[in-house]
């Protein structure tokens, strides 16, 4: 990366939360593509992520998914400096750490937070190398920046802001109610200094007439002393990857046969991840895409996703106790179609073995019996950008698992080419004997328009129609229609005057 303005560190500005999932993540998106496109040099940067949701950067190195979104929003390469700190969690009290796209142990929250000091400074060198690089850093918060029991553990909301000297939005969701107290009471939980920090407000997710919250914005200007940035209307026209799985928190219990077109089932683990792997198949017109937490008869579904896991063992228990197994078996004989992807590919199989204690208590676990493979769980943990071909179609993924799955029949599924850039001639996944049930290591596979076209002709689906929408192109689009969105409903004087005052600083 180059900087195009040598003669001083970038500037940054700070995006931060009334709570969680109240749109951080989508409005740094916003501003990263348009801060691109009045062509400043625009990086990203979340100094702590927790979320199961990552990425790989084209070095191999591990990020969170997120701001790889951001980092193609603002047409740069994706480096993990801009998140150098992930968590991914495990269980309620632990989560894999990731330091600087390196998976380092798993750990629970007392042995983090007296790792404070040290990640605090490997959280700031990162900022202070992206500095260097270019002329704006667009920083996200976590979560609610005013939770006063977790202040002396801040790596990522105002203690960050505070070091890089930035002036502060806060964002609001209207849609869950309740915005003037987000905005008041958030400011009143903060000491004086911290307040002070914060110089605008931003309104997000509106529905309605925006003309009839005149009087609410004239209400916040007033109370806290603070210019409303603008309010974002609630959008169902732009495709922005979800960073949190809150969005499928709440599975429905459908009736296939009364649904409009075929569905596809996704098993709604409880240490689900990547489940961004299936934006694309909810893009298909006349295709609907269900999770499902509670067993239920799936005869009526034309395809079964297991999809990638956190705690491999952990939902591969959770899938018998509950009787899901009983059902997936019951719908593997009788016909159906199966996939697993990464964790969920583990699960498949015959047994998965974690000698080493890497997501647990060691010992081996028997697999659903759904493909004919085995599994160990071992380090290091594969990351990487991964192109293949499936038969005569070729795709590009990418790999984060930390096991090595052996054919005990079947066939592979995939030729694999390239790993991180290097030639390679190597197999991936499975494909059961009957052609039915498959596996496979690689997240992203349906943001290959062909690959989705070959799966759902395999399934029974070549009547569908996948219009490309998907991939680097049309990703690219989504972000300009969320600039040009995010330009029209805010004072974008403003974001210039913020940009202007944090250069001062």
């Amino acid at each position: 990366m180059t900087k195009t303005a040598t003669s001083s560190r970038a500037v940054c500005l700070s995006v931060l939360g009334t709570g969680s999932d109240v749109g951080k993540s989508v409005v740094v998106t916003a501003v990263c593509r348009f801060l691109a496109n009045q062509g400043l040099h625009v990086a990203p940067y979340k100094a702590q992520n927790m979320s199961n949701n990552s990425g790989v950067t084209p070095e191999g190195l591990e990020m969170g998914r997120a701001q790889i979104v951001q980092a193609e929003a603002a047409r740069v390469v994706p480096h993990v400096d801009m998140n150098p700190i992930l968590l991914k969690p495990t269980s309620e009290v632990g989560s894999q750490v990731v330091v600087l796209g390196k998976a380092l142990s798993n750990q629970t929250a007392a042995d983090y937070h007296r790792q404070k000091h040290t990640l605090w400074q490997t959280a700031c060198r990162a900022l202070d190398r992206l500095r260097n690089t270019c002329d704006v850093v667009v920083m996200e918060g976590a979560g609610s920046c005013a939770e006063v029991n977790l202040m002396d553990h801040d790596l990522v909301n105002l203690s960050m802001a505070a070091y890089a000297d930035a002036p502060v939005i806060l964002v609001g969701d209207i849609h869950r109610g309740g915005i003037f107290a987000q905005m008041v009471g958030t400011l009143a939980c903060l000491s004086p200094e911290d307040a002070r920090r914060i110089r605008a407000l931003l309104v997000n997710r509106f529905r309605g007439d925006i003309a009839l919250f005149s009087d609410g914005v004239d209400w916040l200007r007033r109370r806290t002393g603070r210019p409303v940035l603008g309010v974002l209307p609630w959008f169902d026209h732009i495709r922005i990857e979800a960073e949190d799985s809150v969005v499928i928190e709440k599975p429905r219990q459908p009736l296939p046969a009364s649904a409009e077109g075929p569905c596809i089932a996704v098993v709604r683990l409880p240490h689900i991840s990547n489940f961004t792997d299936f934006a694309p198949l909810e893009d298909v017109d006349g295709l609907q895409v269900i999770y499902l937490q509670d067993p239920q008869d799936l005869s009526g579904f034309a395809a079964v996703i297991l999809p990638g896991s956190k705690n491999t063992r952990f939902d591969l228990a959770w899938l018998q106790r509950s009787g899901w197994q009983k059902r997936l078996k019951v719908y593997q004989r009788s016909g159906g179609h199966l996939l697993g992807i990464c964790g969920g590919y583990q699960m498949m199989g015959r047994s998965v073995a974690d000698p080493d204690g890497l997501e647990g208590r060691p010992g081996t676990s028997d697999g659903l019996d759904l493909l004919p493979v085995e599994t160990v769980l071992q380090a290091p943990k594969t990351t990487t950008v991964t192109a293949f071909t499936w038969g005569e179609s070729a795709g590009s993924g990418y790999e984060i698992h930390m096991g090595r799955t052996r054919l005990l029949g079947g066939q592979p599924l995939l030729a694999v080419h390239r790993r991180n850039g290097a030639a390679c001639a190597e197999t991936d996944g499975c494909l059961d004997p009957e052609g039915r049930a498959m596996g496979t290591y690689l997240h992203g596979f349906f943001d290959n328009p062909h690959i989705t076209r070959k799966w759902l002709s395999a399934i029974g689906l070549s009547r569908l129609a996948v219009n490309g929408q998907a991939g680097p192109a049309f990703r690219d689009r989504q972000y300009d229609l969320l600039a040009e969105h995010f330009a029209e409903h805010v004072d974008t004087d403003l974001i210039q005057r913020l940009l202007h005052e944090g250069k001062r600083s």
